[in-house]
């Protein structure tokens, strides 16, 4: 039975402070009755954002620990919402019950991922994270979780593994973005490569999203695609995928061995390396009227402006908000028709589970 009438946003499940938005705020309400727009969400599966996790798997090196601390976040806030890193993630599950205002086009019964964050989710679990050894990313369990009727979420596809499905749509907005950019050509007449197109360098080329944002760069129409990796082993990795065409090793938090790696600046820098730091190698990397567009959850905003600021650097900077329409199809469709991204995505899951 819907309760009455509520906010599309969410509001009504803000339990404090007041005037927040789920996003900003401190406790949801995850009691999983629909208002009239929801859907409740049984949960099978979390997948944490790799800033969250590799935070969290710091902090807390046992499996114990770290099952511990996210319960803790989860039980406190009613969310997945990381208060040191200010991510979270996003679900794998089943549609339980629709309320008969909901938009979202979803049925009981239709297994989906969700397209929005876990940090403006309100979530319950269950099952005190029992499934999970804490050595993934991606934690199975169960509970329930609450879509607002301006939520996002994706039907799950027939023909991938759960798991790598997963995995994609976690980080879809990031292809998507630098789609439009590269195809765009949102630069101010920069340097190309030769007659192509614009050049591109990806920080962070060896991951999830970095590979996913090579493979749209290289498809949009990029000339010189160069991939920066911080070890020879994801070099290695990048190179047998085929996903750029320079591979360079560097630290993405030394903002001079970055320049120094990509050598000739290009016009667009993807960010991608779930670290802090990488602000200003980024920027001395992108030549002027050139754009980087930033889509770790560690990036600092006050690094940013004041980095290019301190530096004169005409660059105009992207924050990635994981959202574009078609966005999560369009990912997929890379993983399904570059074998080369798909090779990246098994072999860091290979790399997770390894002891």
């Amino acid at each position: 039975m819907a309760t009455t009438a509520g906010s599309a946003y969410g509001l009504h499940r803000v339990l404090e402070p007041d005037g927040v938005l789920p996003q900003q705020a401190e406790r949801l309400d995850a009691t999983p009755s629909p208002w009239p727009d929801e859907v409740i969400v049984d949960v099978e599966r979390l997948n944490l954002d790799a800033a969250s996790y590799r935070q969290l798997r710091a902090e807390y090196p046992s499996a114990d620990e770290l099952r511990a601390a996210v319960l803790g976040i989860v039980t406190r806030r009613g969310k997945m919402h990381n208060p040191v890193t200010g991510s979270g993630g996003m679900l794998l599950g089943r549609v339980r019950d629709v309320g008969p205002e909901s938009g979202l086009g979803l049925r009981p019964g239709d297994r989906i991922a969700t397209l929005v964050s876990l940090t403006c989710t309100p979530l319950r679990i269950t099952d005190g994270l029992a499934g999970w050894d804490g050595a993934s990313e991606q934690l199975p369990c169960t509970g329930t979780a609450v879509l607002f009727g301006r939520s996002i979420a994706a039907k799950l596809p027939d023909d991938l593994p759960e798991a790598l499905a997963l995995s994609v749509l976690d980080v879809c907005g990031a292809p998507a973005l630098t789609d439009r950019v590269v195809r765009n050509g949102d630069t101010d007449g920069v340097v190309r490569h030769g007659d192509g197109g614009p050049s591109v360098c990806v920080l962070g080329g060896g991951g999830k999203s970095g590979s996913l944002s090579l493979a749209a760069a290289r498809q949009a129409g990029a000339g010189r695609l160069v991939a920066l990796v911080p070890s020879e082993d994801e070099a290695r990795l990048v190179r047998s995928a085929a996903l750029a065409d320079e591979v360079v090793i560097a630290d993405a938090r030394d903002p001079v061995a970055v320049a120094a790696a990509v050598g000739e600046r290009v016009a667009v820098t993807v960010v991608c390396v779930d670290v802090p730091g990488c602000e200003h190698g980024a920027i001395m990397a992108t030549a002027d009227g050139g754009t980087v567009v930033f889509f770790s959850m560690a990036t600092s905003f006050t690094a940013a402006a004041l980095g290019a600021e301190g530096m004169a650097a005409d660059v105009r900077m992207l924050i990635g908000n994981g959202y574009l329409p078609g966005h999560a199809e369009f990912a997929l469709s890379l993983l399904r028709t570059q074998p080369g991204v798909r090779a990246v995505f098994e072999a860091r899951e290979g790399q997770t589970r390894a002891p």
